[in-house]
């Protein structure tokens, strides 16, 4: 029998349509099966899809999948799933029809538990969604020849006395600081290199990172990568963000607990986001990570 599934596809991460980046969001999706997710999610061929369902602890359950498998926490389908509900007319804003700014917090359910999220927004328009991810966890130290032939990179290229670690607000990230744009840009992956090191150690993803911005607003520009063939890199990555944003604090190397991620620019889908780390540096409760969004699609998925 087919089943049809209203669902909406997000730009995450921006202010205008076709930049940062995209997220499938389907609704009503309490009946669906993991596998089929999983290939709705490969039908889609985006960074992740979400799959919005009832929840019992929490205003909403979400889940959330690549076209390679599940993530457990994820940001920028956090921000579109939220986006889309407002959009969708599926949650009112507080204060909703008053031409005022208004501040709306919701729980969703996600893998790895509930999640705040808050909605801010002036007149009755989404303007800002920030999530709280879970308190980092500093995860496995690596050794620069155990990572960067993976990138096509040497030890010079990292950022000086700054080390590789998996760092985790909810999904495990493999963090690697290097010294410059340059390096950042001519990073060529070696795919076999590459899914032994993720099968051997463990982690989600690696983002590589710069402590300058490709704009006068940006404190950090990053690149992420996912699991070839199926999402080889991702135009902005929420998740770890806010991993990176705690490893940036924890060890100092940023001046101030708050700042604008850049993402997703020499992929021609710019993003930004505004990240801000709670806690002392030896002592992180939880990042928060937001960003704007955008509609472009509506439509019914038919399964």
């Amino acid at each position: 029998m087919t089943r049809r599934y209203p669902f909406m596809q997000v730009d995450a991460f921006t202010d205008r349509p076709l930049g940062g980046n995209p997220c499938a969001v389907v609704f009503e999706t309490d009946r669906l099966s993991d596998e089929t997710m999983l290939a709705i999610a490969r039908e889609m061929n985006l960074s992740e899809t979400a799959f919005v369902r009832q929840s019992s602890v929490a205003d909403f359950g979400v889940r959330f999948f690549t076209p390679a498998e599940e993530i457990p926490l994820a940001g920028h389908p956090t921000i579109a799933t939220t986006y889309a509900l407002v959009d969708s007319g599926r949650l009112s804003l507080s204060g909703e029809g008053q031409s005022v700014t208004t501040h709306t917090n919701l729980i969703l359910e996600l893998k790895v538990g509930p999640i705040p999220v808050e909605i801010f927004s002036q007149d009755g328009l989404v303007e800002r969604v920030v999530m709280s991810q879970k308190k980092p966890q500093f995860l496995a130290l690596l050794k620069p020849h155990e990572v960067l032939p993976a990138f096509g990179l040497k030890k010079d290229d990292l950022l000086p006395d700054a080390p590789i670690q998996v760092v985790s607000t909810g999904t495990p990230q493999l963090m690697v600081p290097l010294r410059s744009l340059d390096v950042l840009r001519r990073i060529e992956m070696n795919v076999p290199f590459y899914t032994n090191l993720r099968q051997r150690v463990g982690f989600f993803s690696p983002h590589l990172f710069v402590l300058e911005g490709i704009t006068e607003a940006g404190r950090t520009f990053a690149r992420h990568f996912g699991v070839p063939p199926d999402s080889p890199e991702d135009p902005f990555t929420g998740s770890a963000t806010g991993g990176m944003a705690a490893y940036l604090w924890h060890y100092g190397l940023i001046e101030r607990p708050n700042f604008i991620a850049e993402q997703g620019h020499w992929m021609s889908r710019p993003g930004q986001a505004t990240v801000e780390v709670i806690g002392a540096p030896d002592d992180i409760l939880n990042v928060k990570v937001g960003g704007g969004a955008v509609t472009v699609l509506r439509g019914e998925l038919m399964v």
